[in-house]
This record gives structure tokens, C-alpha cells and sequence, in this order.
């Protein structure tokens, strides 16, 4: 019966959940940090939460040449095309690696995010959340690094400024990591803002100074053990502000949960807590400016109660939306 009911609702309100078993099969060896598990401890958490069958299950399609070009530049595919391994793993540097399935994973992990726009902008969703691997805002223009291979929130950006004919675009990372590679693919186009708060110094070690031209990239940097309260003044007072003087027309989170407390990736002191109020924020600012339109995608978070758990109440307060 609930089946039933959530077939009939499908493209009628219900948040999209958009992922593919493809990024399962992405692997960079055992005890990796950025490991299948994640989504697999996702989905398990958002089942137990009762949250599940509020969503719009979304199969991942592979993104188009075309589109991932609007990005990265083929030589680029073609040079990760070339050092894929056929059996074990090839390093592109010291923390990321490629196993056999990895392009497959990348081009659904892209294509997710394709998807999540034409779904929003079309109505079919009011906003959507692509629960993929690896993860993208570290990838830049021509480099891979930090577990990501294709910047999937960039392609997803550049998907709805050709597609849609959208003006502004806003990106929201929180993130404990700085996201270096949509900053650099986006340092001169004034069509996109770039609202960063991330921990710093810590990898990739930039953010703290500006690059290139685009006034609309603010980089937030804050001091390891930084807690919830800090980054709720900074999403309340400087996002806010921020997004309300640029007026997006549609939002994409980087929403990375490498942040919480139980998390040794990163040292800041959120908890579940904080990511439920800065999506219920988010969502009350998309409905304000931008016909609530938002497209969240998976960045960061590697230890799988805290992330699933953040994950839980991220998704939550999009279905509450």
C-alpha cells in the first residue's frame, strides 16, 4: 500500500532521491574513509527514520559528453580513461584512486545531479537530493584530487544555466573541507555565487584568499573546534545577507557532514542538531527567493552514524520543505 501511494505522489511534492548502484562500485581500496558503506548506512538510516518512503526514488542516468564538457575539458576524461585500471587501483595522488568502476560511478554521480535539476526546474520534484559517490568539490577543471573525479555540483550548475536559461545560481558548501574545485571552475563567472565556511588551515589548504574575479565567491574560513554556534551566526547573518542581495534562482548545497563532532575527518564540533537548522534555513530562503527550488548533493562525511544520522534530518527538513 505504501508503495502504491508513493507511486501515485511521485512527481506531485515529494522530495527527488536520486542515486545509482553504479556508485557502489567505486572502490579505492580497503579501509578507505570514502567507502560504498556510506550509502548504504545512508539508505539503512533513512529507512529506519521513516523518511524513506516520503521520497522519490530516482535512478541516476549517466551524464552526457556534452554536458561534463561544459566543465571539465575532454582532454581531462580522456587522461582518467587512460589510467583507469582494469584490476586494483591506480592513485591520481596520494588520498585518491581509481579501481575499475569508478568512471561508471563518476558519470552517474554527475548525471545524478543533471537529473536532480530537470526534475526541479520541470516540477517534477520541489527539490531533490543526490545520495552519490565519489564526491565532487574538490575536483577541478583538469585535476582530480580529495576522492573527487568530476565536480558534479559545477556540472549541475552549468546543466541549469544552458538548459534553463538561469542567471544566478547560488552554491551553498558547509563542507569541513574548503571546496577548492568549484572555486576554481567558477572564479570568473559572476553567474554563480559561492558561499564556503570550512575549517582552515586544513586540506586543501586555500580558501583564505581570493582567486580570480567573481565577487559572488565568499570564503568563510574558521579555526579548528569551531561549534555549532559560530556556524549558525555565519549561515544566519553572511548567507543570508549574502543570498539576498544576489537573489539565486535556484540553490544547490554542497552539503558535506565531515563537520560533526564524531567525525575525525575535519575538528569542528557540530551535531545533528546544526545541519537540521541550516537546511530548515536554506529551505526557508529558497522559498523566499527562488520558488524553493534547491538541488542538494553528498560532499564529505565518513563515519556512518554521524553521517547517516545528519544525513536523516538534512533530508528530513527537504521532504518537510
Amino acid at each position: 500500500m505504501i508503495q502504491e501511494i508513493q507511486q501515485s505522489l511521485c512527481g506531485s511534492g515529494m522530495t527527488a532521491y536520486i542515486t545509482h548502484n553504479a556508485c557502489l562500485g567505486h572502490n579505492m581500496g580497503e579501509g578507505h574513509p570514502e567507502g560504498p558503506e556510506r550509502l548504504a548506512a545512508i539508505k539503512d538510516r533513512l529507512m529506519a527514520a521513516q523518511v524513506f518512503d516520503f521520497l522519490n526514488q530516482v535512478d541516476a542516468p549517466e551524464v552526457s559528453e556534452a554536458q561534463l564538457a561544459r566543465v571539465h575539458p575532454p582532454k581531462y576524461i580522456e587522461y582518467l580513461e587512460s589510467v583507469q585500471p582494469s584490476v586494483g587501483t591506480y592513485r591520481v595522488d596520494t588520498d585518491t584512486a581509481m579501481n575499475s568502476g569508478t568512471l561508471e560511478a563518476a558519470r552517474h554521480a554527475a548525471g545524478a545531479v543533471v537529473k536532480a535539476v530537470d526534475m526541479v526546474m520541470g516540477k517534477q520534484a520541489p527539490n531533490a537530493f543526490c545520495a552519490i559517490r565519489p564526491p565532487g568539490h574538490h575536483a577541478e577543471t583538469r585535476k582530480a584530487m580529495g576522492f573527487c573525479f568530476f565536480n558534479n555540483i559545477a556540472v549541475g550548475a552549468m546543466h541549469a544555466i544552458a538548459e534553463y536559461g538561469i542567471e544566478r545560481v547560488a552554491i551553498l558548501d558547509f563542507d569541513v573541507h574548503h571546496g577548492n574545485g568549484t572555486e576554481e571552475i567558477f572564479k570568473n563567472d559572476e553567474r554563480v555565487m559561492l558561499l564556503s565556511l570550512f575549517q582552515h588551515p586544513f586540506f586543501p589548504y586555500c580558501g583564505d584568499k581570493a582567486i580570480g574575479s567573481n565577487p559572488n565567491i565568499v570564503n568563510t574560513p574558521l579555526k579548528s573546534g569551531t561549534k555549532g554556534e559560530e556556524v549558525r551566526e555565519v549561515v544566519a547573518d553572511l548567507w543570508h545577507y549574502k543570498l539576498e542581495a544576489f537573489q539565486p534562482q535556484i540553490i544547490f548545497i554542497s552539503a558535506g557532514f565531515d563537520g560533526h563532532l564524531e567525525d575525525d575527518m575535519g575538528n569542528f564540533g557540530l551535531v545533528d542538531a546544526d545541519y537540521k537548522w541550516i537546511t530548515e534555513r536554506i529551505v526557508k530562503w529558497a522559498h523566499t527567493l527562488c520558488d524553493g527550488r534547491i538541488v542538494s548533493v553528498l560532499e564529505g562525511g565518513y563515519e556512518l552514524s554521524p553521517l547517516s544520522r545528519s544525513v536523516a534530518v538534512h533530508v528530513q527538513a527537504l521532504v518537510d520543505a
